[in-house]
């Protein structure tokens, strides 16, 4: 209908463009209303839903806070499928010769409330050897800034900073649950300030060659914010060498002393990779000074001792999937 609409006002002279729409198409070959997400996600009213059919497609996309509640989903149901893929880095020049920095090397950001996303995958395919005149190496995949949002069967692709679960300010709420997820990655590659749940998710620690590898985790949770990062009821796995990964540093963003980094991972399988003493410093900060636990993984890389704090049976029921969530309005997107 609109390529109709759009057909008259090209013959008319008149101006003309697609009324907005509940639900949207994207296809690479043309067979959909159009072939690149980003115009999908322009064309689609907030509460709709972009449906992509299978491709590559090789782009920057970007979903604005007012596109609240809408839902980008892969039409075939496998992660797979659909991949939405870039190469930027933080070191990586900008057309006037600036760099894009960390958050502007992001293959999507998302910055919505309400957002899901479901049988997609988000790869930022920067591939260091290949350009060793970049130092800034980090390269994000998906930066969210959204609260209560839902990502199921969603695949992050990366090496360092895959993942970039934040707020939109620095006293903003943001709920993400990431369910059934792929991620990898190898240095920070879960981080930054958001209140992130990761239910039976398999992460991979990529191998860099080197020890250490890298750090699953670096949190920048605000000191006020009891609930950071959850992993619970996952698999990490990993081909890097024995005690070469850590699960976390804490991260304190510009040096800011009120970013105490909160971690649990727990009921979690946990490869040799990771290292005895799991918890390292960062900057200067010291990783005793965060909040980081651990309950009742198993695997050749779990362990307890002095360096490795574990949360009681008392506690852990208080740092459940439906804990971290439910904020003043009690949501539960747990199933």
């Amino acid at each position: 209908m609109w390529k109709t609409l759009l057909l008259a006002s090209l013959l008319t002279g008149t101006t003309s463009v697609p009324p907005a729409a509940a639900n949207v198409v994207v296809a690479k070959d043309g067979s959909g209303n159009y072939t690149t997400v980003q115009a999908g996600i322009d064309a689609v009213v907030a509460g709709g839903t972009v449906s992509v059919k299978p491709g590559t497609y090789h782009e920057v996309i970007t979903v604005p806070a007012a596109k609240t509640g809408i839902t980008l989903r892969g039409t075939t149901g496998k992660a797979a499928d659909v991949v939405v893929d870039y190469d930027n880095a933080s070191g990586t020049k900008k057309p006037d010769g600036s760099t894009y920095g960390t958050t502007g090397s992001a293959t999507a950001t998302i910055a919505a409330n309400g957002f899901t996303a479901t049988a997609v995958t988000f790869r930022n395919s920067f591939d260091r050897k290949a350009h060793p005149e970049i130092t800034a190496t980090q390269a994000v995949a998906v930066k969210t800034t959204g609260d209560r949002m839902v990502f199921d069967n969603v695949t992050f692709l990366g090496h360092q900073d895959t993942l970039y679960a934040d707020t939109a300010a620095t006293a903003a709420v943001g709920r993400q649950y990431y369910r059934a997820c792929e991620i990898s990655g190898d240095v920070d590659f879960l981080f930054g300030r958001a209140t992130a749940v990761f239910d039976r998710a398999t992460i991979t620690a990529l191998d860099r060659g080197s020890n250490p590898n890298g750090y699953l985790t670096a949190a920048s949770t605000r000191r006020g914010n009891p609930y950071g990062f959850l992993i619970v009821g996952s698999k990490v796995l990993s081909p890097a060498a024995g005690a070469s990964f850590y699960l976390g540093r804490p991260w304190h963003p510009g040096g800011d002393v009120d970013a105490i980094a909160q971690v649990v991972i727990r009921e979690t399988v946990l490869p040799a990779a990771i290292k005895p003493t799991p918890w390292t410093d960062m900057s200067g900060f010291s990783w005793k000074d965060a909040r980081f636990a651990e309950y009742r993984n198993t695997g050749p890389g779990a362990g307890t001792g002095a360096d490795r704090p574990q949360l009681t049976a008392a506690q852990a029921a208080t740092y459940t999937a439906q804990r971290y969530l439910a904020g003043s309005d009690g949501w539960n997107p747990v199933h």
